[in-house]
């Protein structure tokens, strides 16, 4: 029977972790086709960018060749008319021999302003081309001064609080740990004034009772525990004090060192704290 009971908590537990574990995987699959269509919209957004970035470039490319074809068109027309104006010189030239020089002149000058005007126009289309460069770096440099400035605000800002954190998180140390000092320094004399009295009353005593040597052999042992466990709870206490001097020195050391590692002059605190507190300060 007990065997059957076990068996059958055995196959209950094995089911129950089964329907856990298939839980566990269908949670897994949905964070990963979650993962998964969330990386392909990315994947996709980011496609589309680079192709509607190549696309303004090459819309961009085809209105330049539109526009040096129309040029070229023209240059043609011109180059037909200027054809056609040297054949009728030629032909005035054949007809008219006597201003045949005069009209050899002005075919050369005519060539002449030819041979210019392909200068000037391979001139202007380099110079179109440098002009487009330099806006592009331009662009860029704007950008990035854009950027620079984001981030240089950004790390007055982290400045400015952290110096804000730090202030007010050295007051409110020093003024805990000035006020445990002067707690733990009251204590302290508040115990031996508290000793001395006693020390005071135990001589009156002892001058005014005549005990024998062996009640006074037990009362100064006795008083000899007493000053023990004072002197134990003055050493305790001076313990505590010391630590808390240690503590508040680590700890303005600490942030020392932070102000140093984030550029901030220790000058600026606006007070001078103490590096070694001791007793009476």
């Amino acid at each position: 029977e007990i065997e059957a009971k076990y068996t059958k908590k055995m196959q209950v537990l094995r089911d129950e972790l089964d329907l856990r574990r298939k839980t566990e995987i269908h949670e897994v699959e949905e964070r990963k086709n979650s993962q998964i269509g969330e990386l392909m919209r990315n994947h996709e957004k980011a496609f589309g960018d680079i192709k509607n970035y190549y696309n303004d470039i090459t819309l961009k490319n085809l209105a330049l060749i539109s526009l040096l074809k129309e040029q070229m068109e023209e240059m043609k027309k011109r180059e037909n008319h200027l054809e056609k104006e040297k054949a009728d010189v030629l032909l005035q030239n054949k007809q008219l021999k006597e201003p045949l020089q005069q009209a050899q002149e002005q075919v050369a000058e005519l060539q002449k302003k030819l041979a210019h005007y392909d200068k000037d126009k391979e001139a202007l289309t380099n110079t179109k081309a440098r002009l487009k460069v330099t806006q592009k770096d331009l662009k860029d440099l704007q950008w990035e001064h854009e950027v620079l400035e984001q981030r240089f605000s950004k790390v007055q800002a982290e400045r400015d609080e952290l110096y804000q954190k730090f202030t007010k998180a050295i007051n409110e140390v020093q003024q805990k740990t000035g006020f445990k000092n002067l707690l733990l320094e009251r204590k302290l004399k508040g115990l031996l004034g508290v000793l001395e009295k006693k020390e005071v009353e135990l001589s009156e005593v002892f001058a005014a009772s005549n005990l024998d040597p062996g009640a006074l052999s037990l009362v100064s042992r006795k008083l000899e525990d007493v000053l023990s466990s004072k002197n134990a709870t003055i050493k305790d206490l001076q313990l505590q004090l010391a630590r808390a001097c240690k503590a508040h020195s680590d700890m303005l050391q600490t942030f020392q060192a932070k102000l140093t590692a984030f550029g901030i002059p220790l000058d600026n605190l606006g007070f001078q704290p103490l590096a070694s507190p001791v007793l009476g300060q």
